[in-house]
């Protein structure tokens, strides 16, 4: 017995001093097995992508069809224009899908049921959100494979073009934390996507996406030249076309930044209330 008693001695003081080891990394676990549970949800439900692969390819021949040759004189001219535009856009409305479905996926209790479940409790949202990552891919890869069966072709080197691509998600990413938000604050899925067409759409015409910025009324440049949409745009075009950056990739990664101190801790504090 008293062999027995010191043994345990032994080894709680071990057990003990792995266990807060493995702590930091629950949250990081419980997460990535819920975000390959939305990626299997995704992976079932494929008419839920429809906005994130038809809608590109329609705004693309719509634009470019009815209005490239108004705007720009030139229908291939004004792909290469719009194409970088129209990826910015649709990646960002993209984005209200994720507040829409957390708000339905609380209403219809299955958060209730995760809250039963012994894992940190901001894993299923920070799950959802790594999860919709596939969506924004999957816009980015649609909008460029219609963009060049309608003639559309990068003017840089691949390596500009993927980092393109790859600032486009994570804009995309980090904006998502907004609906997450309103997800959380409001009552009815309906009320987070007019909330957010309400959001997303002034940001889009009031930019770059269809015109350039001089053409505009001079009181809207003032506000589009700090459009977060705006810079995202300039350097997507600067990356894909191979025309000057100047500074808007970093002003597009500092709106980056201001989207997830901002709206992260705003989002995941009203999902712990909700829920």
């Amino acid at each position: 017995m008293t062999t027995l008693l010191e043994a345990r001695r032994t080894t709680n003081p071990a057990q003990s001093a792995v266990t807060p080891n493995r702590r930091p990394f629950r949250l990081v676990r419980h997460s990535l097995a819920l975000m390959k549970r939305s990626l299997i949800k995704t992976w079932r439900t494929p008419e839920a992508l429809i906005d994130v692969t038809l809608q590109p390819a329609l705004f693309l021949v719509i634009f470019v069809y009815i209005f490239g040759g108004a705007v720009a004189g030139s229908t291939h001219d004004y792909l290469q224009f719009l194409l970088p535009g129209i990826l910015a856009q649709t990646i960002a409305t993209g984005c209200i899908a994720i507040g829409v479905n957390l708000n339905t996926d609380i209403a219809k209790g299955v958060f209730d049921r995760f809250r039963s479940l012994p894992i940190p409790r901001s894993a299923p949202l920070l799950g959802a959100v790594l999860g919709d990552v596939v969506r924004y891919v999957i816009v980015t890869i649609s909008t460029l494979g219609m963009g060049y069966a309608m003639g559309f072709r990068i003017e840089s080197n691949l390596l500009s073009a993927l980092a393109g691509c790859l600032l486009v998600v994570l804009f995309a990413l980090c904006l998502s934390w907004l609906p997450v938000l309103v997800g959380m604050k409001v009552r009815t899925a309906g009320a987070v996507q007019g909330i957010m067409f309400a959001l997303v759409m002034p940001l889009s015409f009031a930019s770059n996406v269809f015109v350039g910025t001089s053409t505009l009324p001079g009181w809207m440049q003032s506000f589009v030249k700090v459009n977060p949409m705006t810079h995202l745009v300039e350097s997507v075009r600067g990356l894909f076309l191979g025309t000057p950056v100047g500074n808007h990739v970093w002003w597009t990664l500092a709106w980056c930044a201001g989207f997830v101190v901002v709206f992260m801790p705003l989002a995941l504090r009203a999902y712990r209330k909700k829920i």
